[in-house]
């Protein structure tokens, strides 16, 4: 009995100094938040704090008292009432909420600060570490622990994120746009999160059919029950990674005791842990819900949603491409020329949200000295190029510079509308347009014959690259590629070289192709030939003989970016 006094003194004695609770702490001093702090700093004070000093991962004397002082702190200072009513009493005030035997309360339907194990309550004072006895996956516990941290500003040197590495997802780096960057965002880098809190919607079954499913936007979801485990842990996980990301996702929160039918979707069936989904589009044109399963960090989970943004831009060779001329639904095509090694976060959030009103690409150029910058008129990078139906070229816009991630995707919105007005009225114009003013790309390539053979694969010519045909339909096909080739202008050209284009009837020019070939090409029914004179050098293109691998193959002659061969002999036309 003695012992046992002894033993309750002890501990007594030993506790009292961390938490004495006739001596009740100033909630500010508690959280080490000012007392003008926003809701949004409490908030992100009592979350660093709880995940120090969880009992579940704090095993230090003293931690649990300490992890009951911080709940209640923030139950006075979250609640607007009993923060105004502590700012003008203290704690003398009736019913302040500070008493050590209110460690819970109830709002918005969901239970916070319970001092229970797995099983209690549903906030930050619950052991949302504990596995989940109810048949939805577990959400942390031994075997599968998950990690809990919050950044909320730059810099963060724990693995959290700023807005340096937001800003480099733009189109070139935070360096600005003399590396390829868009600005200098109107001064020094920001060390603090965007003052506005991004709204994280409440989803019902019709809406996430009719403004989610195929909308071209990615969605952070939180699925839950009310009284879910982390619930107001991944509620502010999701407000950063959102804020974060504003423009290019959005966040919402489905109730499935409410949307049983969309939970269903998710294959969860039952169970009181919240959990995250992302709503993709990496897989194909349709999107698709996919789980995270990650560890609880902003860094992480902000990785991840950028993985499963869109990806409907093609990334393209800039010193190979040429717009496709087979474009069979008349979109207006657009391309994006940036530093970026992989295709901006902001370009494939656009991507996604014009899928089915744009064609997209995108390419790296390294800086706008390049010749080919020189002669589309691009002056500064970043760059938007765009085509038109008729196939005219135009620099929408050179040298972009945005604040951030929302007002550029805005600013792009515009840019791409007002291009799509303009596509509009060419294709109009092009419709009407009578046969007595036929478009120049209808004029026809001529056929090679011994009489034009100097003027058009003479020396005087740097290039000339004839379609060879053995019948009808293969010199229909090749002679609209070639006049839609001969149109193009978005490939580099030397100063003073020219280039020209024919057709060769295979069957009467089988001597002719033999200087080429030694059996004359006899196993094709068509091929381009791209013969240089002076050099007596030429390339072929035998197979895949699309509009898209035919102006890939001429722009590589042009460049010089193709193995070419010498002829076997002197070329002789009939």
């Amino acid at each position: 009995m003695v012992r046992r006094i002894l033993l309750v003194s002890f501990v007594v004695l030993n506790v009292l100094p961390l938490f004495d609770a006739s001596k009740p702490q100033d909630p500010y001093k508690v959280l080490g938040v000012d007392k003008n702090a926003s809701q949004r700093d409490i908030k992100k004070a009592f979350h660093k704090l709880s995940l120090q000093y969880h009992p579940d991962k704090n095993k230090a004397k003293g931690a649990q008292e300490k992890f009951a002082e911080i709940n209640n702190a923030y139950e006075i200072l979250s609640d607007e009432e009993k923060r105004k009513n502590y700012d003008l009493y203290g704690h003398d005030t009736p019913n302040p909420g500070f008493e050590n035997s209110n460690f819970g309360g109830n709002r918005d339907g969901y239970t916070y600060f319970t001092s229970g194990g797995a099983g209690a309550g549903a906030g930050p004072g619950s052991n949302f570490f504990g596995s989940d006895q109810s048949g939805w996956q577990s959400m942390g516990g031994q075997g599968n622990t998950k990690t809990y941290s919050f950044s909320f500003g730059g810099g963060d040197p724990s693995g959290g994120f700023g807005f340096g590495d937001i800003f480099s997802n733009f189109f070139g780096g935070a360096s600005g746009a003399q590396s390829g960057g868009f600005g200098n965002f109107g001064g020094s880098k920001p060390n603090s999160g965007p003052a506005t809190t991004a709204e994280i919607v409440d989803v019902t079954s019709q809406y996430f059919n009719k403004q989610i499913v195929d909308k071209g936007m990615t969605w952070l979801l939180i699925f839950f029950t009310p009284g879910s485990r982390q619930y107001l842990t991944l509620e502010t996980l999701v407000e950063d990674v959102a804020n974060s990301l504003d423009g290019a996702l959005k966040a919402g929160k489905i109730n499935c005791a409410n949307e049983k039918s969309v939970c269903q979707k998710a294959g969860l069936t039952g169970g009181r842990s919240a959990r995250l989904y992302v709503y993709s589009y990496t897989s194909s044109d349709k999107g698709s819900l996919v789980e995270y399963t990650g560890d609880y960090t902003a860094k992480n989970l902000k990785a991840f949603c950028q993985e499963h943004l869109p990806r409907f831009s093609k990334r393209v060779d800039i010193s190979q491409f040429v717009f496709p001329s087979n474009n069979v639904e008349n979109l207006p095509q657009v391309l994006l020329l940036s530093t970026k090694k992989d295709t901006p976060v902001m370009w494939r959030a656009l991507s996604g949200l014009y899928r089915k009103r744009f064609l997209f690409y995108d390419a790296q150029v390294h800086d706008a000295s390049n010749p080919i910058m020189r002669r589309l008129g691009v002056t500064s990078l970043p760059a938007v190029i765009g085509r038109t139906v008729d196939g005219k070229e135009h620099v929408i816009k050179s040298g972009i510079s945005v604040k951030d991630l929302k007002s550029g995707i805005d600013g792009l919105k515009s840019l791409l509308e007002s291009f799509e007005k303009k596509n509009k009225k060419v294709a109009a114009s092009h419709k009407t347009k009578k046969p007595s003013q036929p478009d120049q790309q209808d004029t026809p390539v001529p056929v090679l014959s011994a009489s034009n053979f100097d003027n058009i694969c003479g020396d005087k010519v740097a290039v000339c690259v004839i379609g060879v045909f053995r019948s009808t339909k293969s010199k229909e096909m090749l002679e609209k590629i070639l006049a839609e080739i001969s149109q193009k202008t978005l490939v580099r050209r030397q100063s003073g070289s020219s280039v020209k284009y024919a057709l060769l009837d295979a069957n009467k020019q089988s001597t002719f192709l033999s200087s080429f070939d030694k059996s004359g090409y006899k196993s094709y029914d068509k091929l381009i030939l791209a013969y240089k004179p002076r050099r007596g050098r030429f390339a072929t293109l035998t197979q895949n003989l699309t509009m898209e691998e035919a102006e890939k193959f001429v722009g590589s002659v042009l460049n010089g970016d193709v193995q070419f061969s010498n002829v076997r002999q002197k070329l002789v036309l009939r």
